[in-house]
C-alpha cells in the first residue's frame, strides 16, 4: 500500500485509513487501486472478520481530486465494499462529499459525524453520481428520497444523514472511529465468520429476489452451515455455558454459491 491508504490488521478487524489530510483525503486513481487490493486481502484472509474504512481527519473523503480531469477517477472501486464476504463499515469521521460518500454508501454499516457536511453533488458540477450511487441510495432511503439528493446534489449534515436512513449512527465526530471499531470487533469476535458473511450476501442480493428464493436460500445455507466447522459450536457453547470458539473459514468453506457474481446455479445448493 501506498503512503496514501494506511491499512492496520489488529485484532480480527482490518482498518484502511485514506491519508491525504492536506486534501481532505481527496480520491485519486492510485488510492482507489491500492483500496481495492487491500478489500481483496481483506476478502481472502480468514484472520480478518470485520473491515473499517475511515480518513485521517480532518475528513472522511471530500470527493475526487480537483487536479484530476472528471471521469479520470470515480467510486467504482474493484472490489467494491459490498462485494467482498467480511463486513465493511463506514467510520465518516468527517466531510464525504460525491465520491466519498459513495464509497461509504457501499458498506454495509456507517456511523456518521455530527457536524459534518456530505452530498452527491455531481450534478452540480456538470457531471453524473457514479460509484453505484443510483443502486446504493434507493435501496437505503428510497427513490423519492434518493431523488432528492441525486437530483439537487444539495448538502445536508449527520443529524439529516441519520434521519434520512443513511446512517446507522450520528456522533460527535471523536467518537465515530471508536464506535465503528467497537461494532467490528464485536463482529469479529461474537458471530461466526461464515453466517456473517452468508447473511451479508444475502442482505445485498435479497431485494432482487422473489420472497420464495430468499426462503429456500435461507433453507439450503442453513442445512449447509449446520454441516460446517462451526455447525454445533454455538448450541455447544450455549450448553456449557461459555463464548463460542469460532474455528470456521469464510474462504476455506464458501459454499459453491455466488449470487453476486452471476447467480449461477452451483451442485449443492440448487
Amino acid at each position: 500500500m501506498s503512503s496514501e491508504l494506511h491499512v492496520d490488521v489488529s485484532g480480527g478487524v482490518a482498518v484502511l485509513t485514506l491519508n491525504r489530510p492536506a486534501q481532505q483525503n481527496a480520491l485519486t486513481p492510485g488510492m482507489a487501486s491500492d483500496l481495492g487490493a487491500a478489500l481483496r486481502r481483506c476478502d481472502n484472509d480468514d484472520a480478518i472478520g470485520a473491515v473499517v474504512i475511515t480518513g485521517t481527519p480532518p475528513a472522511f473523503c471530500a470527493g475526487a481530486d480537483l487536479s484530476l480531469k472528471v471521469g479520470e477517477v470515480n467510486g467504482l472501486i474493484d472490489p467494491p465494499p459490498f462485494r467482498i464476504r467480511k463486513p465493511v463499515i463506514a467510520a465518516v469521521n468527517g466531510h464525504a462529499v460525491g465520491i466519498g460518500l459513495e464509497i461509504a454508501l457501499q458498506c454495509d454499516l456507517r456511523y456518521v459525524a455530527r457536524d459534518a457536511v456530505y452530498a452527491v453533488n455531481q450534478v452540480r458540477r456538470g457531471a453524473l453520481a457514479d460509484g453505484f450511487a443510483h443502486w446504493t441510495l434507493p435501496r437505503l432511503i428510497g427513490s423519492a428520497r434518493a431523488a432528492d439528493l441525486l437530483l439537487t446534489g444539495r448538502t445536508f449534515d449527520g443529524d439529516e444523514a441519520y434521519s434520512l436512513g443513511i446512517a446507522n449512527a450520528c456522533l460527535h465526530a471523536a467518537e465515530v472511529l471508536p464506535t465503528a471499531l467497537e461494532v467490528a470487533h464485536d463482529i469479529a469476535h461474537g458471530s461466526a465468520p461464515l453466517p456473517v458473511a452468508l447473511s451479508k450476501r444475502l442482505l445485498w442480493e435479497a431485494p432482487t429476489m422473489a420472497p420464495e428464493t430468499v426462503g429456500r436460500l435461507e433453507t439450503e445455507l442453513n442445512d449447509y452451515l449446520a454441516k460446517s466447522t462451526d455447525g454445533g459450536e454455538g448450541v455447544a457453547a450455549l450448553k456449557d455455558r461459555r463464548p463460542p470458539k469460532w474455528t470456521g473459514s469464510v474462504s476455506g468453506e464458501w459454499p459453491a454459491w455466488d449470487a453476486v457474481t452471476g447467480g449461477e446455479q452451483r451442485p449443492g445448493l440448487d
